[in-house]
């Protein structure tokens, strides 16, 4: 029996996609890797040939992450200040991997760091997006103490996008980890203050409450599935929704 075919029409017409910065390092676990950062881009060119305007936040973890740092004698400032740095960098490898698919792309820095990004600016990235630029927003916040996650929450509020798409390295969330335990189970669905209750680890909590105020649905989905992207855009019921209301 053939499966399904996915619907060429998008449900969606603005998103952002919440990568991490450990999606693109393969399996040699750490940095960029090359096939990685293809494949990805080749699924969002997909997207973007349906018209869709997708902007994009990238963690940084690849490379560094502040948290981490702390236990290495390094202060949560600095080292956080080195993490939005290091997304920098994923941004702008990203920037010129979608350039080789003849994507328009602008990297967006909360940092300023003009030679190599523009400073955030809201309304020039909406105008980015209108004319079917892809934004990648990097540096985080701009601030230390807050994740990429707040940071992707924050941006897709600001530009008012229908949708949060949270890229992972399983096909949704489940009740406890599902690599360490196999009788995890998934859920298909739930709203935002099952995920804080029930102490979930889909976004930190910041994330979620912002999510909640905006009410701004979130899919979390296994990024390595070939064309998931696209299935969640078209309305193809895949991996977990978060939102304010469960049906029924």
């Amino acid at each position: 029996m053939n499966s399904p075919k996915t619907p060429s029409k998008p449900k969606y017409k603005k998103i952002l996609l919440k990568l991490s910065g450990e999606a693109l390092q393969g399996k040699q676990g750490y940095g960029i890797c090359p096939e990685v950062l293809d494949k990805i881009s080749e699924e969002i060119a997909d997207v973007h040939a349906l018209g869709v305007e997708i902007a994009l936040v990238i963690g940084g973890g690849n490379i560094f992450r502040g948290v981490a740092g702390t236990e290495s004698g390094i202060d949560r400032t600095t080292g956080d200040y080195m993490g939005m740095l290091a997304t920098v960098i994923n941004a702008m490898a990203l920037q010129n991997s979608l350039e080789k698919k003849n994507l328009q792309t602008r990297v967006q820095s909360a940092i300023e760091i003009e030679q190599i990004a523009e400073p955030y600016i809201r309304r020039r990235a909406i105008r980015h997006l209108e004319k079917d630029r892809v934004v990648i927003f990097a540096g985080g916040t701009g601030n230390p103490f807050f994740t990429t996650d707040t940071a992707a929450t924050l941006r897709a509020l600001e530009i008012g996008a229908d949708l949060i798409l949270k890229a992972t390295k399983v096909d949704g969330v489940y009740d406890k980890d599902p690599m360490k335990h196999d009788d995890a189970v998934k859920f298909s669905e739930l709203n935002y203050m099952e995920v804080l209750n029930k102490e979930l680890k889909i976004m930190d909590a910041t994330a979620i409450s912002l999510c909640m105020q905006g009410n701004i649905p979130i899919i979390v989905f296994n990024l390595f599935e070939s064309g998931n992207i696209k299935k969640v855009v078209t309305g193809t019921k895949i991996g977990t929704l978060v939102r304010s209301k469960k049906d029924g």
